[in-house]
């Protein structure tokens, strides 16, 4: 090797021990700045208690490098620093481009959404701050699945790993129920609907999952511009901020997750990098234990705190003692029974009922009470009143007729084709949205929950029976829709089918939504619930009751 090879290969050790040394003086003065903190907090603790003297206090030695690290152990603690870590990264490891670009669309797109809505109402914000939560959860699994191998979708573990994500969609689900008479509740059903977004992370084509649920909450965000346009400035900033959400994380997933969450084929198993990350998250959020004083210093530790008070709840055999020392705690114990109070009765047999012992009626005496030998039957469990059976969702089509039923919380659109001499019955569906394409003969929804339906076109129409909170959307024609016992529901009709009729019957809280004026912008139109009737000339006369305005 030349001369000039030497000095290269020699350099570059050099420097490379220089670094090393520093990283390792960098840690030492790390733990240095912590125990001098950690002993003047405790000296400021023992003083406010009485526990130790100002002059003692002067005395206690100072913590520097030579007292909290012994000389012997340098060396260790520069072996112990490895090799040098990436430029620009944290904690020696390069950061994937993967985790760069999500922290980016939090940055850019959600935490813009969190600030805007705080503009607007409280509880939007608070949906809002929730909704960041739980993409800064789902940050946290994607660091977890770059590091580990892929593991069983429906292994325990797996499940376990998006529980935090689920539980924050299941609370901005909550938060929009608790507050459905708020003005602002288009806003919230629009997060709602576009929460299950994050379910892009267990399936196999997660791009298109993400425009679908776009779409579902296009159908809030409408609202939101329909109600808010002209009275609210930041509604048409916010609707646009909260669908390029779904943009950007759609082009994020084409291009790091095409085929589903990438996962590393070379790392650890799943479940050791989430017990990893787990435990490493536990001691990020719990202090440090306090370490054990230094013999012969310091102050003894504070007494344990007093046992805690006694429960309110007393005992069965507190409250017979209650009962036979009298007085007003004796009334008390007895009428706290609640269901136990009636097991001191005794039954009364047939010799003893005066209505069927006409001697017993003449005086007030009554025989001995009769000691029945045989025990007392046991009391039989009540049966419910009725047994239901939960059964598999359905979509299939039977002769000419297209059958949804018992779907529930479904996230994907149901989508039918339909052909003209078809009809669809939508049946016990809760939470779905169902997208029929082409003409059809009829519709007809039964006994549905938060059920919302957008048809092309029908001949016969749209009938809706037991259905509440549910949505219909008519993009082309139809004659007429028939409403039966049914509560709160949005209709929007087309400007093609401006002329069909509604027929109501028991249903209340029904808003027909048409488009008025050349730009077509909906405008609602509450259906009447009051009615008024008179009678004359032998037939009954029926019109809407207006309120003065």
């Amino acid at each position: 090797m030349s001369d000039s090879g030497k000095f290269n290969v020699q350099s570059y050790t050099l420097v490379k021990l220089l670094k090393r040394l520093e990283a390792a003086t960098t840690r030492l003065e790390d733990v240095t700045i912590y125990q001098e903190g950690y002993i003047e907090s405790r000296i400021a603790e023992n003083a406010a208690a009485g526990g130790i003297s100002s002059k003692e206090m002067s005395t206690v030695p100072s913590a520097g490098p030579s007292n909290t690290v012994p000389a012997n152990q340098v060396d260790k603690s520069l072996d112990s620093v490895g090799p040098e870590p990436a430029i620009g990264s944290a904690g020696g490891e390069k950061t994937p481009e993967a985790i760069i670009q999500f922290s980016q669309l939090i940055r850019e797109k959600v935490l813009p959404l969190v600030d805007l809505s705080t503009k607007i109402d409280s509880t939007v914000a608070a949906v809002a701050q929730v909704f960041k939560e739980a993409f800064d959860l789902q940050l946290d699994f994607l660091e977890i699945a770059l590091k580990s191998k892929k593991p069983d979708y429906a292994s325990k573990e797996f499940a376990e790993s998006l529980s935090p994500v689920n539980q924050a969609i299941l609370k901005i689900g909550d938060l929009k129920d608790q507050n459905r008479q708020s003005k602002f509740f288009p806003y919230l059903n629009s997060v709602a609907e576009g929460a299950a977004l994050f379910s892009w992370v267990a399936v196999e084509t997660p791009a298109s999952l993400v425009a679908d649920f776009k779409d579902a909450s296009q159908f809030w965000t409408n609202r939101v511009l329909k109600e808010f346009k002209e009275s609210d400035p930041n509604a048409a900033s916010w609707v646009s901020l909260f669908l390029s959400i779904f943009d950007q994380l759609r082009s994020y997933v084409k291009e790091f997750h095409p085929t589903g969450v990438t996962w590393n084929k070379d790392g650890e198993e799943f479940i050791t990098i989430l017990a990893q990350f787990r435990a490493g998250s536990a001691r990020m959020e719990s202090p440090a234990p306090a370490p054990a004083p230094a013999a012969g210093g310091g102050a003894p530790p504070p007494p344990p705190p007093p046992a805690p008070p006694a429960s309110v709840f007393e005992s069965k055999q507190d409250e017979k003692s209650a009962s036979r020392s009298g007085g007003i705690d004796a009334v008390f114990a007895e009428l706290n029974q609640g269901e136990d109070i009636t097991r001191s009765l005794k039954k009364v047999d047939k010799s003893q009922q005066t209505h069927k012992n006409p001697e017993l009626r003449g005086s007030s005496a009554v025989p001995a009470e009769h000691v029945s030998d045989k025990n007392p039957p046991p009391v039989k469990p009540k049966k419910p009143n009725m047994f239901k059976t939960k059964k598999p969702p359905r979509k299939e089509l039977v002769g000419n007729k297209w059958f949804v039923e018992n779907y529930e919380n479904h996230t994907d659109p149901i989508v039918i084709e339909g052909k003209h001499d078809e009809s669809i019955f939508i049946g016990n569906c809760n939470s779905v949205l169902v997208q029929i394409k082409g003409k059809v003969n009829a519709i007809t929804v039964n006994q549905s929950d938060s059920a919302n339906v957008v048809l092309d076109s029908c001949i016969s129409g749209l009938e809706l029976i037991k259905c509440n909170k549910f949505g219909a959307q008519v993009e082309q024609s139809l004659p007429q829709i028939t409403l039966d016992k049914c509560d709160g529901g949005n209709i929007f009709l087309s400007a093609e089918s401006m002329n069909a009729s509604l027929y109501t019957s028991s249903s209340t809280a029904v808003n027909v939504n048409l488009p008025v004026g050349e730009d077509g912008d909906f405008v609602e139109f509450p259906v009447p619930e009051q009615l008024v009737h008179t009678f004359g000339g032998g037939r009954i006369n029926t019109t809407v009751f207006e309120h003065a305005g």
